[in-house]
């Protein structure tokens, strides 16, 4: 390609002067046209549209194998990909552990199925709310009996047979017997003893 005029002066004014320019075809955007300094016209091939000397993301910023520009250079990320973040909880104390990377947000955190079978209003105290359950549990009724003693010349002890409560106790009257002696006399028996001692 010929030279081309870069330079015009008429008499002692110079009316252009690009002989000095330094646009090339790679620093002019595509898409545009100038003039070189040898007058040529430039055709751009810079296919970059924005200016990222002020951007300020890291390799860590950016998922693994993806690429970006940051203040004219071109980074590729590292930051892992994980995909579905998924796990279940089993013990009030358990914890998730969650690694830095990419989640895809398909995953999903839950109760054991097993252990939330369990958060129900009947196993809660009344009342009490437990992970959005409220309990009506008011406690198991303890069945009752009642128990006819008769009292003996000894201390005793009353106790509800196994599983129960006790709730009367009747008490037999004191027995009083007379029975007549060989002296000729009577003898009077107040109260009975203990069989078991």
């Amino acid at each position: 390609m010929s030279a081309k005029p870069s330079k015009v002066v008429f008499g002692t004014t110079t009316i252009m002067d690009i002989s000095e320019d330094t646009v090339t075809s790679a620093s002019l955007l595509s898409g545009y046209t100038a003039h070189g300094s040898d007058g040529n016209e430039v055709v751009g091939a810079c296919t970059y549209d924005a200016d990222t000397s002020d951007a300020n993301a890291t390799v860590y910023d950016i998922i693994e194998n993806k690429t970006a520009y940051v203040n004219g250079s071109k980074l590729t990320g590292n930051i892992p990909v994980r995909g579905a973040l998924s796990g279940t909880i089993d013990d009030k104390d358990d914890a998730i552990t969650i690694n830095a990377g990419y989640y895809d947000g398909s995953g999903s955190v839950t109760i054991d199925s097993t252990e939330k079978s369990k958060i129900v209003a009947e196993n809660i105290k009344n009342g009490v709310s437990i992970l959005g359950v409220t309990g009506n549990y008011t406690g198991e009724g303890v069945p009752t009996e009642q128990v006819t003693v008769t009292p003996y010349t000894t201390s005793q002890t009353i106790l509800p047979t196994s599983g129960y409560n006790i709730s009367q106790v009747n008490v037999n009257a004191i027995g009083y017997t007379e029975t007549q002696n060989a002296g000729g006399g009577l003898t009077v028996t107040i109260g009975a003893v203990d069989p078991n001692t």
